[in-house]
């Protein structure tokens, strides 16, 4: 029965979802531009209801679908711009949705820090945490506007009707709160409290606060043990977060963490409560470990690196979960297997596939019938066959250092002497390129361009002592890690050095200009998409500057020597790019404002400097509007033909 069930929710969902046709054997951009699909699908603890976030064009809700009646969901309608960041079903039939904007392309999903609950029917609807006056909603009771930001913290072990809330307050950046709420009235209990800002808290299944982690108001790493009723602090080395904890097994008598050697990878390690006696449970000597599969009891039972492709290592062999997992591996070859979601008894069971081709399909399991059923993909709009193979690989930098780089080959393509675009990340802290599926990278290879991505240091995935090796770099060692990743390539005949082009968005886009006046002759072309061009501006523009934490960010990461970030500004050396550039921004820009790029182009003005312009009113980090991003991936494709040539014939 749930089978069918499953297949009727496919078939309600895709008719949401039309998938855009492709003309010939080219993708057509729209499918890349498309914006819509469905991620988050929560069970409700019983196992008959099933929520899930939906995004349809500019539009947002969560959907809340009866298991015996997939024709009828009830939907919670979000504004404009607001989409789910996190569901959390906290009974039988009601749920609290945390909320984020998204509004740019490149921007992740940035927490409001508002969240609200709803039933199962779509009816009372209530603010639990909210700015404005008066927003508890259909049939709520009215409350106060809450001036701070909250976050959804986990709920109790056994779904009771509550929920953990953790806040911060914007008149205090020096304490961090957590609330048992009870979700049917907003009503709060003060469970927990830090004199010390933006903490994460770890609690064990009894909803006692045991650990708290994060980084202070100086971006230092801190992490604090429950002690004998007093926050104890444990030693580390500032920036460097060794001690990383996570969950609470079933008992309470083991803790699961990460921890780091010397700022080596992370590991997954079991402890005592204490934090003593270390069990190893996962390492990779390259990455950190990551992509953790957990039961519903929070016993993890197999582990990947966050690096290269991800091979799942089984760490219970003889838990029932554990042999489930393996053979959902073995039947979803060359894809990666995840668990999104149980209902309480564990019994049924949604899990996702995804690979570097394929952005993500969830399954609904029934273990006691045994039954696997398709719900819906992530992005319909993409064909996972007519994507292209992404392949990491190793190469070592100019200073001896082992980097890793990602090779998106297009398909049915020779990796021989290809036209080549160098695409660095934003960030540049903690983020990193996978594996995963890439809209970018996918969209450049659709066009026949082998793509280029490098994980200089800074980036996320090797461990905390890789993340600081990129303080204070980002014009220089940062840059040299990005043009040692182009000689590789080049020198392993993969990419033609004749036609080598560098596009990046945010960080990316600093990047683009950086290495070409780096390394002069070694690109034809470059491309910034809302990129930093004045570092300096950074502290008089820009949201990284409204909190004290941001700006003490700002000083560790690109120092206020005016005249060191001059000399490691993209503005400030235009005279020295000596390619044609093209500049994509958005005019409502918050993270990089339109200033941003406005000097860039003064600058190459000044300088006699060929350039092209991009901008969108209303748009942010990033274009969001399909139409703007259609506009966009068509004056890239335009302009890499121009300077590098067209790419291959992609098969």
């Amino acid at each position: 029965m749930r089978n069918g069930r499953a297949r009727g929710l496919a078939a309600a969902l895709c008719l949401l979802m039309p998938v855009v046709a492709a003309a010939g054997n080219q993708v057509p951009v729209e499918a890349f531009a498309r914006r819509g699909g469905f991620s988050l699908p929560r069970l409700s603890p019983d196992g008959k209801y099933l929520a899930v976030a939906v995004e349809q064009g500019e539009d947002h809700a969560v959907l809340i679908y009866h298991l015996d009646d997939m024709g009828h969901p009830k939907s919670l309608r979000l504004p404009w711009s607001q989409l789910a960041y996190d569901i959390q079903w906290v009974g039988p039939d009601r749920i609290v949705v945390e909320l984020a904007k998204f509004w740019g392309s490149l921007d992740r999903p940035e927490r409001l820090g508002e969240i609200t609950a709803a039933n199962a029917d779509g009816t009372r609807v209530q603010a639990m945490f909210n700015r404005e006056w008066n927003q508890a909603g259909r049939g709520g009771s009215e409350r106060a506007a809450d001036y701070g930001y909250a976050t959804i913290a986990g709920r109790p072990a056994k779904a009771n009707g509550h929920f953990y809330m953790q806040t911060y307050m914007w008149n205090d950046e020096k304490n961090t709160w957590l609330y048992d709420v009870d979700a049917s009235n907003g009503v709060r209990h003060l469970i927990g409290q830090i004199n010390v800002s933006d903490m994460d808290f770890t609690l064990d299944p009894d909803g006692n606060v045991r650990y708290a982690q994060g980084r202070d108001i100086n971006n230092n790493y801190v992490v604090y043990r429950m002690q004998n009723g007093q926050w104890v602090k444990l030693a580390n080395d500032g920036r460097s977060n060794d001690f990383e904890p996570i969950a609470f097994s079933q008992d309470k008598q083991h803790l699961y963490a990460r921890t780091s050697v010397k700022g080596g990878p992370f590991s997954l390690v079991q402890t005592n409560a204490d934090g003593t006696q270390t069990q190893l449970l996962a390492k990779d000597d390259f990455g950190s470990i990551g992509h953790v599969q957990w039961t519903p009891q929070n016993e993890p039972i197999a582990a990947a690196p966050a690096t290269g492709i991800p091979k799942s290592m089984v760490i219970n062999g003889d838990q029932s979960l554990s042999q489930i997992y393996q053979v959902l591996l073995s039947k979803f070859p060359n894809e990666f297997v995840s668990f999104s979601s149980f209902s309480e008894d564990g019994t049924i069971l949604i899990f996702k596939v995804s690979s570097d081709r394929e952005p993500g399909t969830y399954y609904l399991f029934d273990m006691k019938a045994r039954k696997v059923g398709k719900l819906f993909s992530e992005a319909a709009s993409i064909d996972p066959d007519k994507m292209s193979s992404r392949v990491p690989m190793h190469f070592t930098a100019s200073d001896g250092m082992l980097l890793e780089a990602i090779l998106t080959v297009p398909r049915g393509a020779t990796m021989s002497n290809l036209p080549m675009v160098l695409m660095p990340h934003g960030g540049p802290f903690e983020i990193r390129d996978t594996w995963f599926f890439d809209t970018y990278a996918q969209f450049l290879a659709s066009r026949g361009y082998l793509v280029l991505q490098v994980n200089y240091r800074g980036s996320g995935g090797r461990g905390p002592g890789f993340v600081d090796a990129g303080y204070g770099k980002w014009g220089t060692r940062i840059q040299q890690d990005l043009i040692d990743g182009v000689k590789w390539a080049e020198a392993q005949h993969y990419g033609d050095p004749k036609r080598v082009c560098v596009y990046g968005g945010s960080f990316g886009g600093y990047s683009a200009m950086m290495t070409v006046i780096r390394a002069p002759g070694l690109f034809k072309c470059a491309i910034g998409e809302a990129g930093i061009y004045d570092l300096s501006m950074m502290y008089d523009k820009g949201d990284i500057k409204d909190r004290e934490t941001g700006r003490n960010y700002l000083e560790q990461a690109i120092g206020k020597d005016q005249s060191e970030l001059a000399a490691n500004s993209p503005d400030k050396l235009a005279d020295k790019i000596d390619v044609p550039v093209l500049l994509i921004h958005g005019e409502a820009d918050e993270r990089a404002p339109f200033a941003q790029a406005k000097a860039m182009r003064a600058a190459l003005e000044a300088a006699h400097k060929p350039y092209e312009w991009l901008t969108k009113p209303k748009e942010g980090h990033g274009f969001y509007k399909e139409e703007n991003l259609v506009d966009m991936y068509n004056h890239v494709q335009s302009f890499l033909e121009k300077n590098i040539g067209p790419g291959v014939q992609v098969n």
